[in-house]
């Protein structure tokens, strides 16, 4: 059962605690006192109300809890939120070699911490997680507990998510079933550019990208803002201008937001203004703001050791750029919430020269093109994501940001390994090693067209090579997304 945000807090004590006392294996007692907390103004509330329990228990209940988690990989009567998480990573159909590591792993694990090996493995494959054991193995004792206690609250935090529709989600719904009327204005190709912002740091380091991070000297947007709210309804019905606020001074509020703002990405930047500009203006109940980022490349400059990355000198990029997208509301309790969010790269274009085929189509009467199985493959790709957590695409110090540039790199590595039988398999298996590398992302989606060029000889007169031009009109496009749920069985 998946309960609504507003029943939460007029549940019985012995109701909350069925609710909610799985969410800490065999250990009903954390929701029975987190339950004398209430009334949660919001899901974080709840969720920390929950795990300063945890952290709160004697050592001998923290100890007990830790025991009552059963050991990953192995086949012992586990409560249903641990056999969907394992199954989820793949550690219900482990090979009986896997299995055989498993096991020896968790016995060694266990008798030198005493209590068994606790990871939150939504979102995580099998290989991760055994390698995650034989590391966590060299840990100390008291390292150990809190690293066991912090994946237990992590755990607990993917089954609340599972069973409460958090606040934004129950607004969507309402607003869904009342929409009546479209009714929004706004600016766009706002240019912003600032120098010396905060460098982005703190990126995960992924095999298939060496991106590390930007320096952000600068830093460049093209911002589009649309704002809504019944009051400027008159502007429309009456020519009653009173509640609007004109266009060039959103460019304008933009502009100086961009000088406070003391993060490095431009999602964080979005959520920064928009959150602001709702403050600013209280009529205003909805807000879409949207960024393509302007990519800059650091240009090589003579230095003591030859050729070196330059500290002043810039190109401006006019290849594929990062994008980034958000929108709030204001409720009925004046609170300012988060409805979406997402990041991406557009205008990502691929070139394969060989390693690709389409074949096995339909064929009837229709059908003119000819089955290829060793084809030149030309794609144009926009990729956007969403997180779990949109607080991780804010802020880069809690290390969970996902760069436009290691998900650039994910899609040249898949496109080079492997061959690709249709475009349609392609973007799923880059979308699924982004999943893989990166489980903080909630899902990923892909629009894609088909540009590969026109065969015009398929020799030449020297050598290995063919001749091409660019295809003739019209276009075959794909559209996909996916969520972590596809890796359910890998």
């Amino acid at each position: 059962m998946r309960y609504a945000w507003k029943q939460v807090n007029a549940m019985s004590v012995e109701a909350f605690i069925h609710a909610f006392g799985p969410l800490y294996e065999h250990s009903p007692w954390v929701a029975e006192r987190a339950a004398g907390s209430r009334p949660f103004l919001t899901i974080d509330e709840m969720v920390g109300a929950l795990e300063q329990e945890v952290w709160r228990a004697d050592p001998e209940e923290q100890l007990a809890l830790l025991r009552s988690h059963p050991d990953l990989g192995t086949r012992v009567r586990m409560t249903e939120h641990s056999v969907q998480e394992q199954a989820g990573a793949g550690l219900q159909q482990l090979t009986s070699e896997e299995y055989e590591q498993f096991m020896t792993l968790n016995k060694h694990y266990t008798e030198a911490f005493q209590f068994p090996f606790i990871m939150a493995v939504k979102g995580q494959h099998k290989d991760a997680i055994r390698e995650a054991l034989r590391r966590r193995l060299q840990g100390t004792p008291e390292a150990e507990l809190q690293t066991a206690l912090q994946e237990v609250c992590k755990i607990g935090r993917f089954r609340l998510a599972d069973l409460v529709r958090n606040e934004t989600e129950e607004i969507a719904m309402e607003q869904a079933k009342g929409a009546e009327r479209i009714m929004y204005y706004g600016k766009g190709d706002v240019w912003v550019y600032r120098s010396y912002a905060k460098p982005l740091t703190n990126i995960s380091l992924i095999p298939e990208s060496g991106f590390t991070g930007r320096d952000n000297v600068l830093f460049g947007m093209n911002i589009k803002i649309a704002v809504s709210g019944e009051k400027l309804f008159t502007s429309f019905s009456e020519g009653d201008n009173s509640r609007v606020v004109a266009t060039d001074s959103m460019k304008n509020f933009i502009l100086r937001k961009a000088g406070e703002y003391e993060g490095a990405t431009a999602e964080g930047f979005l959520a920064f203004a928009s959150r602001h500009f709702l403050e600013k203006y209280p009529w205003m109940t909805g807000i879409k703001m949207s960024a393509d980022q302007v990519a800059f490349e650091v240009l090589q400059v003579p230095g003591e050791k030859g050729l070196q990355p330059g500290e002043l000198v810039y190109r401006y990029s006019q290849n594929e750029h990062p994008t980034a997208a958000v929108e709030l509301i204001r409720n009925a309790d004046d609170q300012i919430l988060l409805v979406d969010h997402s990041a991406g790269i557009a205008d990502l274009k691929l070139i394969k020269v060989k390693g690709s085929s389409f074949a096995g189509f339909v064929r009837d009467e229709y059908t003119t093109l000819p089955e290829s199985q060793d084809r030149p493959l030309f794609i144009f790709l926009d990729i956007a994501w969403s997180y779990e957590s949109a607080e991780d695409a804010w802020d880069c110090d809690l290390g969970r940001y996902v760069a436009a540039e290691q998900i650039r790199d994910i899609a040249h590595t898949v496109f080079h390994e492997q061959h690709s039988p249709s475009i349609q398999n392609l973007i799923y298996r880059i979308g699924q090693r982004a999943l893989q590398r990166f489980p903080q992302l909630k899902d990923i989606r892909f629009e894609s067209n088909n540009r590969t060029w026109e065969t015009i000889l398929e020799d030449v007169a020297v050598g290995e090579g063919k001749v091409f031009t660019e295809p003739r009109p019209p276009y075959g496009f794909q559209g996909f997304s996916m969520t972590k749920q596809d890796l359910e069985g890998l």
